[in-house]
């Protein structure tokens, strides 16, 4: 199994209290499988994306990784995991405004050794970038700008792709051709992809759903 979490808890502090956001989160993703997260706002979609990439540590429970607990390593351990491993799409872009289209795109590849560039070359192509790789961030239109951060993250090859609202500043059909090609990308490299989402749409394309409501999975 590729990824694995058991019993995951997670709150944080307002104020003087604790507030649970996760409470008990168990699921698995095999390699090359599909799973689309939905959930209202606030539910804790965001937070057990984090989780998953090592950027958060849950307060109990575990994450395995390709059998590996990142509960269990250090903040350098999880970065050099997330770099070879695990490519995150933000909702945010996080686009290095000092480099342009095609140094952002290749970025995390060189970060992971995996600088392929007949693969970027199709990436792009794929998603429509190919007129605007010298072109820099604030260039780009917030669209443009989603198709970058998805290049970016699929550019590295990832075994684990997670995405958060990965097509939400897209017009529909620009969304479905998007979502068309990057799931295209991710069969294409046998990686997983997990992927937060509000679209009924988006979620009934994948090999499964899973709902969470106040901290829970349904």
């Amino acid at each position: 199994m590729l990824l694995e979490l058991d019993d995951v808890h997670k709150s944080f502090r307002d104020s003087e209290t604790r507030v649970p956001v996760l409470q008990g989160v168990s699921f698995t993703l095999a390699a090359g499988q599909t799973l689309a997260l939905t959930g209202e706002s606030g539910s804790g979609k965001s937070t057990l994306l984090h989780i998953a990439s090592g950027l958060e540590q849950p307060d109990q429970g575990r994450v395995l990784l390709s059998g590996t607990d990142l509960t269990r390593l250090n903040d350098r351990a999880r970065a050099s995991l997330r770099r070879s491993e695990i490519a995150l799409v933000f909702q945010q872009f996080n686009l290095i405004p000092s480099l342009t289209v095609a140094a952002n795109i290749g970025f995390q590849a060189r970060l992971a050794g995996r600088a392929d560039q007949d693969h970027i070359g199709r990436i792009v192509t794929a998603l429509g970038l190919s007129d605007q790789m010298t072109k820099y961030p604030e260039a780009l239109s917030g669209g443009q700008q989603q198709r970058v951060a998805i290049a970016r993250a699929l550019a590295a090859k990832p075994k684990l792709l997670l995405a958060d609202e990965p097509t939400g500043n897209l017009d529909e059909g620009t969304a479905e051709g998007v979502l068309d090609q990057m799931m295209h990308l991710v069969a294409a490299t046998g990686a997983a992809l997990l992927i937060v989402t509000h679209s009924r749409l988006i979620a009934g394309r994948m090999d499964r759903q899973l709902h969470l409501s106040r901290g829970r999975l349904t």
